[in-house]
């Protein structure tokens, strides 16, 4: 196995994380604080009261990023620039708000041509699962997905196409002007310090939030949407943002597609009875057959990031929902005590 280069930034270079005030831009700034890099710039759309985390030390910016002067703003010294900002949640919102997650393309549109005037010498886009051919996801047993399998395109609808064609201007970008660009691509990502409530939360955060709320008021029903055969891999933050790092700063994966996610994939049924046994109760399965559900089956096909990186994320969703549910019980009894709460930022 050839061994990778890595072309790592100087902790005293300014980097850009866009999108910070969200739950993955803001673990990926605590990241990068807690590694020694003394200049970040982190930016948002939503007031600064409204973000997630904000990390003592780091420039804070709430600007709107689907403006080409918010862009120009934004890049301004920097050499790293990581792209996480977008509309987007759970299954129930991108299937609802199919124009707002496509409008999200501005973002990256007019970040891409900033970071190049500025002279950004390495640019991160975070795509999605999402952007693989739906054809191939039909069967909740479906085999795992290879980089290779999101062409011939038949993407998400929304959602999904607006992550491939922003793969597309990150890769002509390198092929045309010589930026250098690096694309993942998420399998659903959860962990403390995420979306919890309000239509955004993804399965694992709804799945911990439905079972708190039936222990805390006793209920005896869980709402599962779909018939819960649904398959799924989820990785955990942790796992996320040291992922990012690595495929970042990889000489080997510039321009390169690459999931970013874990192979072990279990049901959403599955799901909600780890949910059950964090929660000490077991619960009547209620399941709503036409609520929004995606595909009936996802994995991450890990091939290629192990051999380029020997490396994949690894930590078990056992592991990863123990500290997710803890968490969100926190957020909840907090709620219900009348102090805030990430949820009462949205």
């Amino acid at each position: 196995m050839t061994k990778p280069t890595f072309t790592a930034c100087g902790k005293n270079k300014l980097i850009l994380v866009a999108g910070a005030g969200g739950f993955i831009g803001g673990a990926l700034v605590r990241y990068l604080k807690d590694k020694g890099f003394t200049r970040i710039r982190a930016v948002d759309r939503k007031p600064l009261p409204e973000w997630y985390q904000r990390i003592a030390g780091v420039e804070c910016l709430s600007l709107d990023l689907s403006k080409e002067a918010s862009c120009t703003r934004a890049v301004e010294d920097a050499v790293e620039v990581y792209n996480l900002a977008a509309d987007m949640g759970g299954m129930g919102f991108i299937e609802r708000f199919r124009v707002m997650c496509l409008r999200s393309i501005l973002i990256n549109t007019h970040l891409l041509e900033a970071a190049y005037r500025a002279g950004v010498e390495r640019y991160f886009y975070a795509s999605s699962a999402c952007a693989y051919n739906t054809k191939l996801q039909d069967d909740p047993h479906c085999r795992a997905l290879k980089e290779t399998d999101a062409y011939p395109a038949y993407a998400e609808r929304g959602y999904g196409w607006e992550k491939l064609m922003s793969e597309m201007f990150c890769q002509e970008y390198t092929a045309e002007r010589g930026m250098r660009t690096a694309i993942a691509r998420f399998h659903n990502v959860y962990g403390p310090w995420g979306t919890w409530d309000g239509g955004r939360e993804k399965a694992p955060a709804a799945m911990c939030r439905k079972v708190i709320e039936a222990r805390e008021k006793g209920l005896d029903t869980l709402e599962i949407w779909g018939d819960g055969s649904q398959g799924r891999s989820f990785m955990y933050i942790d796992d996320c943002v040291l992922g990012i790092d690595k495929i970042m700063h990889c000489n080997e994966l510039v321009a390169t597609p690459i999931n970013l996610g874990t192979s072990e994939m279990i049901s959403i049924n599955e799901l909600a009875t780890l949910a059950e046994e964090l929660g000490g109760v077991k619960l009547k399965r209620e399941f709503v057959l036409d609520a929004p559900k995606g595909v009936a089956g996802r994995n991450s096909d890990n091939t290629m990031i192990k051999r380029v990186l020997n490396w994949e994320p690894s930590i078990p969703i056992r592991e990863g929902l123990k500290t997710t549910y803890q968490w969100i019980e926190g957020q909840y009894r907090d709620r219900k005590a009348g102090r805030k709460t990430v949820k009462d930022l949205l």
